[in-house]
């Protein structure tokens, strides 16, 4: 229940207003128990998937004024629309670099939820 309501207040203020530019929004709800790492490695990432063509807009946020769930960690990442999503998708799956990024990232993190939301309105 806590990773809905956070999901849903996320998407509620990224879809009004930093996924406006977007048309497709996933958001990942991870646990680390070192965020600087975390930070670090989905840089790497960030660096690594921009080398392949992603158009991905790639951020990490932690809930500061959220209740209960304050400290939360979130990584939004934004696509032009539902196409290049899959394709990145595909990619990770079928590249060597991206794979043993994402290995890494398993060590410092664990995914809590993962969902994917398209933009209904500029």
């Amino acid at each position: 229940m806590r990773s809905k309501r956070i999901l849903t207040l996320l998407a509620t203020l990224l879809l009004g207003g930093v996924a406006a530019q977007a048309g497709t929004l996933r958001i990942v709800t991870v646990e680390t128990p070192d965020a600087i790492a975390y930070i670090q490695a989905v840089e790497q990432g960030r660096q690594l998937l921009k080398s392949k063509g992603s158009p991905a807009t790639i951020r990490v946020w932690r809930g500061r004024f959220a209740g209960s769930d304050a400290g939360t960690v979130i990584v939004s990442v934004e696509y032009p629309n539902l196409e290049a999503l899959a394709k990145d998708d595909a990619l990770m799956k079928s590249d060597a670099e991206l794979k043993r990024w994402l290995v890494g990232l398993d060590k410092v993190r664990t995914v809590v939820s993962d969902s994917v939301y398209d933009e209904l309105a500029p």
